[in-house]
């Protein structure tokens, strides 16, 4: 009788280590696909923030031709730093190929010293600028004080301005368009601080139309400068 109740106790607590075996395979199991779930979720999050998500296929980046206006300050040998109407600081490196004028005439590195108005045309990433012209005393600068009013300077913290001036291409859409160089980008971008001088121009981008964006930064408005065919500013926002 023991013997059998002996018997019955192994069997049960046999049977107990099984189930809970059973149960332990169970719930381990759900882990690791839980976990396994959780990976894949933090891969698929990774991939969503990847390339493809920041922006369309007219995304700009890089360095592109533009150039801005100011006064010069700390003239070295290698450059000098320019403070546009509004405030903004621009780095301008020098190189053996940059050409200067004075007024109309030509010149050499000499002619930019501190507190005299430029213009600076060349290859621009962000606030810095390679430059492959260098204007003292532009045709323009007599006006920039009146014109400056028109632009809304930088303020950190500050909310964009938004406003449209004069005449926006029609079915003008952000990004589009071809990024330019040369003579016509050179052009485009006088053109623009001319018309709205105290920011950077990044890149000059030629529309459908013909017409030309020239897009700016360091100011809080404008940020978008709209040229004709003929150069001539026709509208902003």
């Amino acid at each position: 009788m023991v013997s059998r109740k002996l018997t019955r106790s192994i069997a049960a607590g046999v049977a107990a280590i099984a189930i809970a075996g059973a149960s332990y395979g169970i719930v381990s199991a759900t882990s690791s696909g839980s976990s396994a779930a959780a990976s894949g979720g933090t891969a698929g999050g990774g991939r969503a923030g990847g390339p493809g998500s920041g922006g369309g296929s007219n995304a700009r980046s890089g360095p592109a031709a533009g150039g801005s206006s100011g006064t010069a300050s700390g003239v070295s040998t290698s450059g000098f730093t320019l403070t546009t109407a509004a405030g903004q600081k621009v780095i301008v490196n020098e190189a053996s190929a940059t050409t200067y004028e004075k007024g109309t005439s030509a010149a050499s590195a000499s002619a930019v010293t501190t507190g005299e108005p430029v213009l600076v045309l060349g290859t621009t990433s962000g606030t810095t600028i390679t430059a492959t012209q260098v204007i003292v005393q532009p045709a323009s600068s007599g006006s920039a004080t009146s014109s400056a009013a028109k632009v809304v300077p930088f303020q950190r913290g500050a909310p964009a301005t938004s406003k449209q001036v004069g005449r926006i291409p029609a079915n003008y859409t952000e990004g589009s368009g071809t990024i330019v160089s040369g003579t016509a980008a050179n052009k485009a971008t006088e053109a623009a601080l001319a018309a709205y001088p105290g920011g950077v121009v990044d890149r000059v981008v030629k529309l459908s139309n013909g017409e030309y964006e020239v897009h700016y930064i360091g100011v809080n408005w404008p940020h978008h400068i709209f040229v004709n065919q003929d150069f001539k500013v026709v509208g902003a926002d």
